[in-house]
């Protein structure tokens, strides 16, 4: 005879035991600033990227110390490696990485033949001077060599191929199409020739990669001249493809589209507008300078001022909408701010110790890396900390992972 178990029984085994709910409060815990994982919703701001490597540039160019310079360099790439996504417009940084090695060596190269006004003492070799007219006076061809020179010409042309991998670091940061809505309404047009301009040398180094990456699968040499010349109309074939592609684009979304606005708001905005860029410019170039420190940033503030104050009523113009607008949080103000303290301190510095981040040439003496302008110059990799973490796309297999035997 089978036992058939009790109602209660049953449901005792089969339900879990209940328990008394907790009675202690729960815990407040505060915001960690720690980075989270890139997605659509909390992306950084590309004005943000811009800002820090604008602030890294102004730095740049404010010493030409090769120790410090190549100390903002790996602030820049450290920061690229740690924060760049995989899409085509990030993978250009290497190009201007070796852009800014050509120009060294083209400073190089042209101090050899054209000299240099810098003194020297040190005699490393005598080229064949080819005799110039009266009228080129000051200008020479070949002639002596010192190591004076040579070092003169290595400290510019590092100080200019700094500034280069400094933008290309925002170029590789930052989404030109998020960057583009970010614009307000009156430079809208003016942003899209920008930013077309800007993804051109990113999307044809993407392109140039792809080739020669085909033309090795099938066995093709990838060097060469006749191997460029194969390379090239492909290139450029599909720019054009891709300019005609984003022209028909913005066709279909009515772009060009204004709105009426009065006659004294236009003077108005035309007036602040092209003033306030005018004062950005001067106050821009008062910092670049060596001695204009004092008075650039009072102009550069009332450029900007002027320059929002137009931009804000030109707005009226544009009937455009932003889907999804990007928000300037606390990790854009991080990493924007972190940009400028390095500018500010590299130029506090060059006020205090101008001698620390110019070391002379002649005499020719060894740089010495002063301490606090580099640990001002270390600021540069906060957005390697507080930047969201790109995450790979869905199309690149996940790392592989040793599995327990």
């Amino acid at each position: 005879m089978s036992h058939t178990p009790r109602r209660g029984a049953a449901a005792s085994r089969l339900s879990p035991p209940l328990r008394a709910p907790s009675l202690r409060a729960p815990s407040l815990r505060a915001p960690s600033l720690r980075a989270p994982g890139a997605n659509r919703s909390n992306a950084l701001h590309a004005g943000a990227w811009w800002l820090w490597a604008l602030g890294l540039a102004v730095a740049a160019s404010r010493t030409t110390n090769p120790l410090l310079l190549g100390l903002l360099v790996g602030v820049a790439g450290y920061v690229v490696a740690a924060r760049r996504t995989d899409a085509p417009w990030a993978r250009s940084y290497g190009a201007f990485i070796k852009l800014g090695l050509a120009v060294i060596v083209i400073r190089l190269l042209f101090s050899v033949v054209l000299g240099s006004p810098v003194p020297g003492e040190r005699l490393l070799v005598t080229l064949p001077e080819v005799p110039l007219p009266d009228w080129a006076a000051g200008v020479r061809i070949g002639g002596r060599v010192t190591a004076e020179q040579l070092v003169f010409a290595l400290y510019d042309g590092a100080k200019l191929a700094t500034l280069l991998i400094c933008v290309g670091a925002a170029n590789a940061l930052a989404s030109p199409a998020r960057l583009l809505k970010s614009l307000p309404g009156a430079l809208y047009e003016a942003g899209v020739a920008v930013v077309v301009a800007m993804t051109f040398a990113p999307n044809m180094v993407a392109d140039v990669g792809r080739l020669r990456t085909a033309r090795r699968l099938r066995g093709r040499p990838t060097g060469g001249v006749r191997a460029v010349l194969q390379i090239g109309l492909p290139v450029l074939e599909g720019a054009l493809e891709r300019s005609v592609a984003v022209a028909a684009s913005m066709d279909a979304r009515g772009y060009g589209r204004t709105a009426e606005v009065p006659r004294a708001v236009r003077h108005t905005t035309t007036a602040l507008t092209l003033g306030g860029l005018l004062g950005v410019c001067a106050g821009s170039y008062a910092l670049l300078a060596a001695e204009g420190a004092g008075y650039g940033l009072p102009l550069l503030a009332a450029g900007l001022a002027a320059a929002l104050a137009g931009l804000r009523l030109g707005g009226r113009r544009s009937v455009r909408t932003r889907y999804r607008p990007d928000r300037w949080g606390v990790r854009a103000w991080l990493v924007a701010g972190s940009g400028a303290a390095v500018a500010a301190l590299m130029i506090r510095a060059g006020a205090v110790d101008p001698a620390a981040l110019h070391p002379g040439v002649v005499p020719l003496v060894a740089p010495v890396l002063p301490l606090w302008p580099a640990a001002g110059a270390l600021l540069g990799l906060l957005p390697a900390f507080v930047a969201p973490v790109p995450t790979p796309s869905p199309a690149e297999p996940p790392a592989q992972r040793k599995s327990a035997p």
